[in-house]
C-alpha cells in the first residue's frame, strides 16, 4: 500500500529557508501526481505545489511562486519543497499527498493518498 511520510518541518524565522521531504514507498510512482499542501489553525487545506514523478510538469500556488521550489528524487522515492524567504503566514501543517493522474490536481479532494503531515511554524 501507498506509504507517505513528511519529514523535515520545524521553527524558523521570517527569511529563513526550510527544506520538507516526503518518503514515498509501496509502489512505483512514475504516473503520479505528487503534491504539497498546507493547512494553518482554522483554515482550509490549501494547495502549495505539485509535480509529475515522471517529469516535465510543476505547478505552484501563486502565494509561493518564486520562493518555493518541488521536486523529486527517483533514487530515494523522495519529493521535496524546498521553502525560501519564509514569511509569518506559511506557518502550517504541510502535507504530502499522491494520486494517480495525467492533469495536476490542485484541490484537496482529488488527491488519493496523503502523509501525516509536518509542522512549520515562521516567527518574527
Amino acid at each position: 500500500q501507498v506509504r507517505l511520510v513528511e519529514s523535515g518541518g520545524g521553527l524558523v524565522q521570517a527569511g529563513g529557508s526550510l527544506t520538507l521531504s516526503c518518503a514515498a514507498s509501496g509502489r512505483t510512482f512514475s504516473g503520479y501526481v505528487m503534491g504539497w499542501f498546507r493547512q494553518a489553525p482554522g483554515k482550509e487545506r490549501a494547495f502549495v505545489a505539485a509535480i509529475r514523478w515522471s517529469g516535465g510538469r510543476i505547478v505552484y500556488a501563486d502565494s509561493v511562486k518564486g520562493r518555493f521550489t518541488i521536486s523529486t528524487s527517483n533514487a530515494k522515492n523522495t519529493v521535496y519543497l524546498q521553502m525560501n524567504t519564509l514569511k509569518l503566514d506559511d506557518t502550517a501543517v504541510y502535507f504530502c499527498a499522491a494520486v494517480p493522474a495525467v492533469e495536476m490536481p490542485t484541490t484537496p479532494n482529488r488527491y488519493d493518498y496523503w502523509g501525516q503531515g509536518t509542522q512549520v511554524t515562521v516567527s518574527s
